[in-house]
């Protein structure tokens, strides 16, 4: 039998590697024209594929989660981001470059529906342990800026891809070691004998609400943390002089988003979810409106205080699930959940191509703010639950 904080802190390890891994190349890209003779519309396509790969994979991994082996399942996250990410850092053309990206997202795609299964399997309070995984996750954004400015303005660009990808691999042999194989949950007598639940019309809305939230949420989230390294860069150009700098100052913003998910997490354990919900899409769309047309150092607080509203929606998202979901169903839940999330978030980076070199990034957010007006909307109709019994148990 697995200890059960053993098993939350590489899950939570597992968290910061996902996201860091998969913001990595756009904090990097700033620095990579000369290798590559690509604007920065032509480099950020190339990662088309592995956000692609990020939504489509993560349903099979549900699935392979839940039937299979969670457990095997991370070894393969930890081990195979971690050759995808040195393959990446060495790659010397085109053509290798993107598949490196592409593998990236291939073995990212493994951790949300697996990992936020095992995290909410062994918290003994939900909303507390997906808010502090929440919290990890955001500081993988947050370093994703960090070390790679640090790294590429050191190291250069392909430093900030080799070393993380050693330290995943580093981290999956710990969790060979440390982690032993567990049975998978099985459906309850209870649950097999149960008909028609008496509020089926309330959950197809909340599962109806949900998805559209996490696609429109998916574009949102992808197209504003892509883009905070170029965006910071063009308002705040006096300011920033070093890709160092302007690291710093992304990771700040994040940190943010870290901030609320701790705030989030203990909330959700207190609160009806509803009410969190409601609050957190309101703010988005102004927040969106003023990175629009701010400049100077107020983009700094904008993107502070917009990270905090959209990080704070994913935790409260997750707690659906795991409010709402029985636990042998629940990583292919999650899985569906993000693969809509991710699906949808790979729009952003052609919206991104398409757009910014048109309309300029006022363009973009200005379209990003409809897109977080639709999820608003969504969740005003959301259902208030009635209980904290899991549809399914």
């Amino acid at each position: 039998m697995n200890r059960p904080r053993t098993v939350i802190r590489f899950i939570n390890a597992a968290h910061v590697i996902d996201h860091m891994f998969m913001l990595i190349f756009p904090a990097a890209v700033l620095g990579m024209a000369g290798s590559f003779d690509l604007d920065y519309a032509g480099l950020i396509g190339l990662s088309l594929g592995g956000f692609i790969a990020f939504g489509a994979c993560s349903l099979p991994a549900g699935w392979l989660g839940d039937t299979w082996s969670r457990r095997r399942m991370m070894l393969l996250f930890f081990f195979g981001i971690g050759a995808a990410a040195l393959l990446t850092g060495l790659a010397g053309s085109v053509p290798m470059l993107v598949t490196g990206l592409t593998l990236i997202g291939v073995f990212a795609a493994i951790y949300h529906p697996v990992g936020t299964a095992m995290l909410v399997a062994h918290a003994e309070n939900r909303g507390r342990e997906i808010g502090i995984n929440g919290m990890w996750g955001n500081l993988g954004v947050a370093f994703a800026a960090l070390l790679t400015g640090f790294l590429t303005a050191h190291f250069g660009w392909r430093a900030a891809f080799i070393l993380p990808g050693g330290v995943a691999i580093l981290l999956g042999i710990g969790f060979f070691f440390c982690v032993r194989e567990e049975p998978s949950p099985h459906l309850s007598a209870k649950a097999a004998a149960r008909g028609e639940d008496s509020e089926g019309l309330s959950m197809r809305r909340v599962f109806g609400v949900l998805a559209l939230v996490t696609a429109t949420g998916g574009v949102v989230f992808n197209a504003s943390t892509v883009t905070y390294p170029k965006l910071f860069q063009e308002r705040l150009s006096d300011l920033l002089a070093s890709p160092q700098t302007l690291g710093v100052v992304v990771s700040l913003a994040y940190a943010f988003g870290a901030v609320a998910q701790l705030i989030m997490g203990r909330l959700i354990d207190r609160l009806n979810l509803k009410l969190p919900f409601v609050f957190l899409t309101f703010c988005q769309v102004p927040l969106l409106l003023a990175l629009a047309y701010g400049h100077g150092s107020a983009v700094v607080l904008f993107g502070a205080l917009f990270m905090f509203a959209v990080f704070g929606q994913v935790t409260v998202n997750d707690a659906m699930v795991a409010h709402f979901v029985a636990p042998q169903w629940q990583a292919r839940v999650f899985a569906l959940r993000y693969f809509l999330s991710f699906g949808a978030s790979a729009a952003a980076i052609p919206m991104i191509a398409y757009l910014e070199p048109r309309q300029g990034l006022l363009g973009l957010y200005l379209v990003l703010a409809g897109f977080a007006a639709l999820t608003f909307a969504a969740a005003l109709v959301f259902p208030r639950p009635a209980c904290s019994a899991a549809v399914g148990t």
